[in-house]
């Protein structure tokens, strides 16, 4: 809370640090971008504005203010903020109930409106929840992009034949088309082919040059030389010519707030969206941060502003903010040109719209619409992944074929559901050393290891993936009931909740009830910390905690049983292993999942001695054979006093003579060697046999452990 305290004037400071930092070198394209907004700006605003059922002035005021504030206080430098179709309809059915259509009340409730809007969407920035629309995957963004280019273009086809019909989705759009093709006016066609195609031809062969000034120049030439406007090409008309006044707001009146609140909530979540899907689409292609907080802040003073100055809500328009930046604006500053311009446009040049051709902007409309369908990006996420390419897919048909906003919502619901799936089901997969030892890689065709399982879980221990978790790690144990022993790889696990420690529990005391254990590695500093303040690190141990470089070394000397994979198996996964002897002749013990003694149903329990009871019969009158049938190896590094080594390769090969009529109790690592050495000893040649209960891991934990060879 203190960090967002101390951050929180930055947030308001974004202007002093944009003319700060500005560069005299970037006026001119800024100043260009912002030129060429402006002009496309002005018939819109006046056109989304009757859309809001408002008046053309309001459209108008938004567009001059919306942009001056948003950019200012925005993180964008290519995102245009004005009057948009998606918002205008909200604030159409937001306001449905209000007032009647073009009443002074309705005009007051939609600048209320715009306010309260404005005022969560700040709240949100000042909370720091910007990371709500990280949430928006590119997928998303992708499908969004290109449908909402497609909706621009088509939206643009009435006014380029010349028709009048209204239309809200694709379909229908083509539908009133094919309509009232018959009735196309050719002049406005011919007038609006030739700016479609010289504008394709600028793109592609003057691709530096102003391309959307040029065309409308052009355009407004022909008009007036071919006097096309007395032959029924539409104009865009006079625009009013006043400063946008300031509007008092009924800030107190808690009923209108009341029944403004759920259509404010509408626009202020359409207005983020729209906002931050434009600006991530194009910091897609400059490369350029986008600081989602800040943003935030920025569209909600802009509604703020328009609210008191007469506008209505506004947010991140698709359209102006790609012929922003392509007509080559480098920082924020071109968003406040473009509204500067719009109020000089609107002020000075009133009278010259008469002479703008309606068709001309749709010329350069459908293609600039079109340009925004990335076909190199839509392929990436098409062989990215089936989620990603659905995504993609469902948020370019709504686009297409449901409103904007819905669309936008249906694909990040999706992208949350996806998020959901794929956190909740983290992969867990087997590890085993590469050719040459150095690195863990991911190989399920090659053998693993008879006792030791090594997984790494590549995902957060929390609530939702715990299950499905603990269910690999115990399927993965039931295909290999041999491996009683589990190395955990915790480097991918950034986080861990109460959920993923009891799960961690449950494995741990699963494993210890079979005779086995639980080792862990690279574990992460914060899962360290719940682990220690839930005491689970004290039951795993300290000791169980290893170092990636010596973790194998460790389990093999001190915890594995090496006589498995010498007379069971025979595989050699890790370096230690690779020097252990090879027998020469067929492994006739079968591999199993557990000592005989744990077995249920297994062959007759061998009698186990405890290390405390050996020690003291061993310093009898008549002491006990004690038989150690370890490797030398082994047995170098730590024996009992008066240990004889016989390892179990002298049991298989029918080699070993044992004295008869003597207590003999054999000795082994764990316990497991032991009882296999006991089973090929043939009664009659041995007197009464046991077992070191734990072997010599129990004998090493009681403190008896005093024979070293010093040569080892």
């Amino acid at each position: 809370m203190l960090v967002q305290l101390k951050a929180l004037p930055s947030l308001f400071l974004r202007p002093v640090e944009i003319f700060r930092g500005y560069r005299r070198a970037d006026l001119r394209p800024d100043a260009l971008a912002g030129l060429t907004v402006a002009i496309i700006s002005l018939p819109q605003a006046i056109a989304y504005g009757l859309v809001a059922g408002l008046t053309p002035q309001m459209g108008l005021y938004t567009a001059i203010v919306a942009p001056i504030v948003a950019a200012l206080w925005g993180s964008s430098s290519q995102l245009q903020t004005s009057p948009t179709t998606a918002l205008s309809l909200l604030v159409l059915a937001s306001l449905a109930e209000t007032a009647r259509s073009g009443s002074a009340q309705i005009l007051v409730a939609a600048g209320l409106l715009a306010v309260v809007a404005g005022l969560a969407q700040v709240a949100l920035g000042v909370a720091r929840l910007g990371m709500l629309v990280n949430f928006v995957s590119d997928s998303v963004i992708v499908g969004f992009a290109a449908g909402a280019g497609i909706q621009i273009a088509s939206g643009e086809f009435r006014h380029l034949f010349g028709l009048t019909f209204t239309s809200r989705n694709l379909p229908q759009t083509l539908e009133q088309l094919a309509v009232h093709l018959p009735q196309t006016h050719l002049p406005t066609l011919a007038l609006g082919l030739v700016t479609l195609l010289l504008m394709l031809a600028l793109r592609r062969w003057r691709p530096k040059w102003p391309a959307t000034v040029i065309c409308l120049v052009v355009a407004t030439v022909l008009l007036v030389v071919l006097r096309l406007d007395a032959a029924g090409v539409r104009v865009i008309g006079r625009l009013p010519r006043s400063l946008p006044p300031v509007t008092p707001l009924p800030v107190f009146d808690l009923s209108l707030l009341a029944e403004l609140a759920p259509g404010a909530l509408a626009v202020a979540s359409l207005g983020l969206i729209q906002a931050m899907a434009t600006a991530r689409s194009l910091a897609a292609e400059t490369g350029e941060r986008i600081d989602n907080n800040q943003e935030f802040v920025g569209q909600g003073l802009a509604n703020i502003a328009c609210g008191f100055l007469s506008g209505y809500p506004c947010g991140g328009s698709l359209s102006c903010s790609a012929i922003n930046n392509e007509a080559g604006a480098r920082t924020p500053v071109s968003g406040m040109l473009s509204g500067v311009f719009t109020l000089a446009g609107m002020l000075a040049l009133a009278p010259f719209g008469a002479y703008l051709p309606r068709a001309a902007l749709s010329g350069v409309l459908i293609v600039v619409g079109f340009a925004m369908i990335n076909r190199r990006q839509m392929l990436q996420v098409w062989r990215s992944s089936r989620g990603e390419a659905a995504i993609m897919i469902v948020t370019f048909l709504g686009t297409l074929l449901l409103r904007i906003d819905f669309a936008v919502l249906a694909g990040i619901l999706m992208s949350l559901a996806y998020f959901i799936l794929q956190t909740s089901a983290p992969r867990v997969v087997t590890m085993v050393p590469d050719q040459d030892f150095r690195h863990w890689v991911n190989q399920p065709d090659k053998p693993g290891c008879p006792q030791l399982a090594i997984m790494d879980i590549r995902g957060d221990l929390y609530f939702g993936a715990v299950s499905h978790i603990e269910e690999a790690i115990r399927q993965h144990r039931l295909s290999h009931p041999t491996q009683r022993f589990l190395l955990l790889r915790m480097h991918s696990v950034d986080y861990c909740d109460i959920s993923g420690m009891r799960m961690l529990e449950s494995i741990l005391r699963t494993y210890r009830d079979r005779g086995g254990d639980v080792f862990m590695i690279r574990v992460r500093e914060s899962v360290l910390h719940l682990m220690r303040s839930t005491g689970f690190y004290e039951r795993l141990g300290a000791d169980h905690f290893l170092k990636e470089d010596e973790a194998v070394e460790h389990l093999f000397y001190k915890v594995l049983d090496p006589a498995v994979c010498i007379y069971e198996s025979g595989v050699r996964i890790f370096r230690e292993c690779q020097n252990l002897p090879r027998p020469d002749y067929a492994i006739q013990i079968p591999l199993q999942a557990e000592p005989a003694a744990r077995r249920p149903g297994g062959p007759p329990t061998l009698p186990a001695i405890v290390p405390k009871v050996l020690w003291q019969q061993l310093h009898e009158e008549a002491p006990p054979l004690v038989v150690d049938v370890r490797e030398a190896r082994e047995y170098r590094h730590g024996h009992i006093p008066q240990a004889q080594l016989m390892p179990l390769s002298t049991f298989l090969d029918g080699t070993v003579e044992l004295p008869q009529g003597r207590r003999i109790v054999f000795v082994c690592q764990s316990g497991r060697r032991s009882q296999r050495a006991a089973s090929l000893v043939d009664g009659s040649s041995a007197g009464a046999i046991s077992m070191l209960e734990g072997g010599m891991l129990a004998w090493e934990a009681a403190g008896l452990l005093e024979a070293v060879d010093e040569s080892a």
